[in-house]
């Protein structure tokens, strides 16, 4: 009984380091007030690019990490793809644009 009570230990222990370490790990961990403020930066470029009537805003994606912004998906020429960036670095808080827009 105690040997079972010893390995029940040791494999839950395993677990538990197994995923701290996991988590440690981690690259992309942000708090969740960078979290918020990411999420009102992607809002406010999708509500710019959504207010430019030359660009097809259901095929442009975008997310943001620590004030990065990522374009991605497809529009139709290549003044879309410069017009896009311009757009979400314009918007306040914005580090950076990551372009990752093509064209079809």
């Amino acid at each position: 009984m105690i040997k079972l009570s010893r390995i029940t230990g040791l494999i839950a222990s395993f677990v538990l380091m197994t995923g701290l370490m996991a988590y440690a790990a981690s690259s992309k961990h942000e708090s969740t007030g960078e979290y918020l403020d990411d999420s009102v930066i992607t809002t406010k470029v999708k509500a710019a690019i959504l207010e430019d009537k030359k660009l097809k805003t259901l095929q442009i994606h975008v997310k943001t990490y620590q004030g990065t912004v990522q374009l991605s998906g497809f529009v139709d020429s290549a003044q879309s793809v410069t017009k896009a960036a311009e757009i979400a670095r314009r918007v306040k808080n914005v580090t950076s644009v990551k372009n990752d827009l093509l064209v079809k």
